[in-house]
């Protein structure tokens, strides 16, 4: 009698457990799910629903599920801005671009409320000083620049300072840069403290004081020269994981 109480708990027991591989594949499952709901893509892939055009009357449109936008003459710096505001993040953007313009994706951005002037670093790296004129757009970008120069990745102030960190001497960032081809940027705002990544290379790791928040931008460059009227620069996949 007692034997077969004993198998019978043994059965029990096999019978009620569930193998430790299946519990471990179901944790697995909830942090990938958790993961992937951490991330908010900012652009639906069919409309620029949540986004706002600034600084002038710039030709962005939806093509294909890409955000792409067009220079035209005689139109200005150009950005086509999120609604709302962020302020320690993961932001991730895939880009291509014409070879003919720059361009940059504006992070902890604002307008200017009255006109102002600032020392300036250009792209040189010459001193001097800018004037901005109220409503321009101002606030950290990272440079997308498919130049000889390339500095794509490098962490700029438009509308303010200029170049806070240029790519010179850092090789292979610039040569992370794949022309004429779709890339890749992630950036992280946290605190004081930004780093970038062009195509899983890091470019930049800096600290900064001058912004704690604002817009998600995406530049469109003003044309300027003749060769850089009719010129494209093309977004998707925007997403971003608040901190």
């Amino acid at each position: 009698m007692i034997l077969r109480i004993t198998v019978a708990i043994v059965v029990c027991l096999l019978g009620c457990s569930p193998p430790s591989n299946n519990s471990e594949e179901v944790t697995k499952e909830k942090q990938a799910t958790t993961s992937s709901e951490e991330w908010q893509f900012l652009f639906n892939g069919d409309d620029l629903s949540g986004w706002e055009v600034l600084g002038g009357d710039a030709n962005f449109y939806v093509e294909d599920g890409m955000i792409v936008g067009l220079t035209e003459k005689g139109l200005p710096n150009c950005f086509l801005a999120t609604q709302g505001e962020y302020d320690d993040f993961v932001l991730e953007v895939e880009f291509k671009i014409d070879s003919a313009i720059n361009s940059g994706v504006q992070i902890r951005s604002a307008t200017y409320e009255r006109d102002t002037t600032i020392a300036y670093i250009n792209g040189k790296l010459e001193e001097g000083s800018r004037d901005w004129e109220a409503g321009r757009v101002y606030g950290y970008q990272v440079e997308i620049d498919p130049s000889e120069r390339a500095w794509t990745g490098g962490f700029y102030e438009e509308g303010g300072r200029g170049w806070l960190v240029p790519l010179t001497g850092q090789p292979k960032a610039q040569e992370a840069f794949r022309a004429g081809d779709w890339n890749r940027f992630k950036i992280r705002a946290e605190g004081n403290t930004f780093k970038t990544w062009i195509n899983d290379v890091e470019a930049v790791q800096t600290t900064d004081e001058q912004h704690s928040k604002g817009f998600i931008a995406l530049q469109l460059h003003g044309a300027g020269r003749e060769e850089q009227v009719g010129q494209k620069v093309y977004y998707r996949n925007i997403r971003i994981k608040e901190l």
